[in-house]
């Protein structure tokens, strides 16, 4: 049984189905906690306290234990995010290729520092230690899809593609 208050859980309440439709498609054990909160972080871009609590109560694990997963991993975090994430990669192979030059583009074309959101909350920027592809550097990574040798002058694309309602590019 969910440890909510009644208000809490009336007021959450779209917030526990998406949780129970997650927890429906990955299962109901420890296991799963990894996929539904990738699912839950991709839909509601966030994953709030309310969150945790209810997908320990569903998973049968504690509150402590989704915590430490969602502070562990850097593409699970509790604050808000945008609609897109764009991760940019900081590994020396992708330094040496001119990933400074991609990372001051992209806070240019979104008027944010890396660890911000852009005002109409479209694309959070955030720096990333890895996203194995070093034999394409520099690279990032923009919700989940890995382009390499991405170049300064390609950033527009990909922003202007973003505010569009596209799909990152090949």
């Amino acid at each position: 049984m969910l440890n909510l208050p009644v208000e809490l859980a009336t007021e959450h309440a779209d917030l526990i189905a998406a949780i129970d439709a997650l927890v429906d498609a990955h299962g109901s054990t420890r296991s799963a906690l990894l996929p539904v909160l990738q699912g839950l972080r991709e839909q509601r871009h966030e994953i709030n306290d309310v969150a945790m609590q209810v997908v320990a109560d569903r998973l049968g694990i504690t509150p402590v234990d989704v915590q430490g997963v969602v502070t562990f991993y850097s593409f699970l975090k509790m604050e808000a995010a945008g609609k897109h994430i764009v991760h940019v990669c900081r590994t020396l192979s992708c330094e040496m290729a001119g990933m400074r030059r991609v990372a001051d583009q992209l806070q240019a074309e979104l008027g944010v520092k890396v660890g911000g959101t852009s005002a109409d909350d479209l694309v959070t920027l955030e720096w990333v230690n890895c996203i194995g592809m070093c034999d394409q550097p520099p690279a990032v990574l923009v919700d989940r899809k890995a382009l390499g040798r991405v170049t300064p002058a390609q950033v527009r694309e990909i922003i202007t593609g973003l505010r569009a309602g596209a799909a990152p590019p090949d």
